[in-house]
């Protein structure tokens, strides 16, 4: 009994703080973070209930300049990761989701357009840089998936997320 209690405990705590997205990080820490679990399937038992595995993913601090797609310089160590990342033999055969995410700010047309613009960015980095594109999907969520609600207009809601697909 009183380890589920740390469990719930340790769960809670973790649920209570937001998640903040990544400025800098090694190629190491970004397998760690995306490689898949070493079952197969995406269901486990624990007991006599099934848990469906989420697809792991990371929100990535890109930064763009205002009204643009255009990634910045200050941009490349970390996409330089990812890549180093995506080429590990842990993720080789994994494909990935890159999502373009913005603030509230402007029209929901508009970021859409802005958000899908940016995450092609990204993709044509990667791709350049010798990931293969064809494990490579984007989408544009605009600011439909705020990272933090309550904070509609604070830079970190623009990024981009990595989520490896299963």
């Amino acid at each position: 009994m009183k380890i589920w209690m740390v469990l719930l405990l340790f769960h809670s705590a973790a649920w209570s703080q937001a998640p903040q997205p990544i400025k800098q990080a090694t190629a190491t820490e970004l397998v760690e973070r995306l490689a898949p679990a070493a079952f197969n399937g995406n269901t486990r038992s624990i007991g006599q209930r099934n848990i469906v595995v989420q697809p792991k993913s990371v929100d990535l601090v890109v930064q763009f300049d205002l009204d643009s797609a255009k990634l910045k310089e200050s941009n490349r160590p970390l996409l330089d990761s990812l890549v180093e990342a995506m080429k590990n033999e842990r993720l080789v055969h994994v494909r990935f989701k890159l999502e373009g995410h913005t603030d509230a700010q402007g029209s929901e047309a508009y970021n859409l357009q802005l958000s899908q613009s940016r995450a092609e960015s990204v993709l044509a980095y990667l791709s350049a840089k010798g990931v293969d594109q064809l494990k490579l999907s984007t989408e544009g969520k605009g600011f439909s998936d705020l990272l933090f609600p309550d904070k509609p207009f604070a830079a970190e809601n623009r990024r981009v997320r990595i989520t490896a697909l299963p």
